[in-house]
């Protein structure tokens, strides 16, 4: 994933995450009714006190790493799949929703996660190895008025998802939105690829989506309600030379979006990649 801070208006784009339309299932790249070619996000958060967000459906956000150089991540325009968190934690009468994001120290993630926090969202920071900047980006989103704890946590590792997930119930008391952002890359040509370098990718990159959002719906059906997010990318659709690992895994995440989203709808838990 993008290893450098995302900008402002980056960050704004990312908010996006957090709701998505009532309606239930899944929806990923679409081909724009317009004809347009995907631009980049166009969103702004207000200041302080200000109105909600105002998104355009068709944002799409770059990530400053190799694995996202020219992908991009596109939000359908199919009945306002993809909402601003802060227009959903506004209509909701209960507690301000809890989030879950996984990768959240740097790059992508870190934007989603503080863009939530902002928008009234109580979030866990996750990471793996990035404690220092976990908890820049907790006191980031406590500046802005919101709550947020970090928690180091091995996506691909089942014992650790368990433990994030109780740890936002023990936190919160509930869990709302999970957004599966955690990825890694480990490039190399297809032919020159050790098992090591493809099955890294795969357990953080897909597995991970899998352990995070099983433990995740677990705890959503017991209320009835909830959102899934995953991260995908396009390089899972039009692949690239020198990631066949990265475009398998996130080829994976798309499949796995799709089947989540027919188990899940139904439940009231909407999976959106």
């Amino acid at each position: 994933m993008a290893a450098s801070t995302a900008s402002s208006s980056y960050s704004a784009g990312l908010s996006a995450a957090c709701c998505v339309s009532p309606r239930h299932g899944s929806s990923f790249v679409k081909p724009q009714r317009s004809g347009r070619p995907a631009a980049a996000a166009t969103a702004t958060l207000p200041a302080s006190g200000g109105d909600q967000p105002n998104l355009s459906l068709d944002y799409c956000c770059r990530s400053k790493s190799r694995a996202g150089r020219g992908e991009r991540i596109r939000a359908s325009d199919d009945a306002a799949t993809i909402m601003d968190a802060g227009g959903w934690a506004a209509r909701l009468e209960a507690p301000p929703p809890v989030a879950v994001v996984t990768g959240a120290s740097r790059g992508i993630g870190r934007a989603i996660a503080v863009a939530l926090g902002g928008a009234g969202c109580k979030v866990v920071v996750n990471y793996a190895k990035s404690g220092v900047e976990a908890e820049e980006v907790c006191r980031e989103i406590e500046a802005s008025g919101g709550t947020a704890v970090s928690f180091a946590a091995d996506v691909s590792c089942e014992a650790d998802v368990e433990s994030m997930m109780r740890a936002a119930i023990d936190a919160w008391g509930t869990l709302d939105v999970l957004v599966n952002n955690a990825g890694i890359t480990r490039d190399a040509l297809l032919m020159r690829m050790k098992r090591t370098q493809w099955q890294e990718v795969v357990d953080v990159n897909l597995t991970g989506v899998y352990l995070c959002s099983q433990a995740a719906a677990t705890l959503m059906m017991k209320r009835k309600k909830g959102r899934i997010i995953n991260i995908a990318s396009v390089s899972g659709i039009i692949g690239n030379v020198g990631q066949a690992n990265y475009c398998a895994a996130k080829a994976g995440v798309i499949g796995l979006t799709k089947a989540m989203a027919r188990e899940y709808g139904g439940r009231n838990i909407n999976a959106s990649s």
